[in-house]
């Protein structure tokens, strides 16, 4: 990734009309909202909509972009809320190609059998842990331990405290652990 002081200057030249400065911004983060918004929605198809959705967003906004949080923290939680909205319009999100978006290609059963069951065996495991958590649990435990977020870009993200997020990804966890049992 580039440093600080690129990203600001890439900000600054988008700011200014400069397109691939903001097409850079783009490449340099996209991989990380498409993940979360596949991690948040459950359907790659979807996600990838969303994601070029949160950068139409974020290219009308960037006036607005105070630089008082990281543009990756900026960016989550555009993301965040731009999938909150999606899921409103939508009843129960799919689960339908979530570990090979995640976890990368799938393994074929006829050329490496051992790793197209333990592909199964994740797809299955994963489904677990997240089918049965409401939209904020995935998030937060989405942007802890897929994004690798500290607690507070978590919480600037979800614009909460972070007692709250520590709170909130507590209860993720166990709800997600008390999925996985059943």
């Amino acid at each position: 990734m580039t440093g600080v002081s690129e990203e600001a200057d890439l900000i600054s030249r988008a700011r200014e009309g400069e397109s691939e400065a903001f097409a850079r911004l783009v490449r340099l983060h996209e991989a990380n909202i498409r993940r979360l918004a596949t991690g948040l929605l459950m359907d790659p198809d979807e996600a990838e909509d969303a994601a070029q959705e949160v950068f139409i967003k974020a290219h009308k906004s960037l006036p607005r972009f105070r630089g008082e949080s990281r543009f990756s923290t900026w960016l989550h939680r555009i993301t965040v809320n731009h999938c909150r909205d999606v899921l409103r319009r939508k009843r129960w999100p799919s689960w339908e190609g979530l570990i090979e978006t995640l976890g990368g290609e799938p393994a074929t059963a006829a050329s490496q059998p051992d790793q197209a069951g333990r592909a199964v065996e994740a797809r299955d495991h994963l489904e677990r842990l997240l089918g049965g958590l409401p939209p904020h649990y995935r998030a937060i435990l989405l942007l802890r331990e897929l994004n690798g977020l500290s607690y507070r870009e978590i919480a600037e993200t979800l614009g909460t405290s972070e007692d709250s997020v520590r709170a909130k990804l507590r209860r993720a966890r166990a709800a997600a652990l008390e999925a996985r049992r059943h």
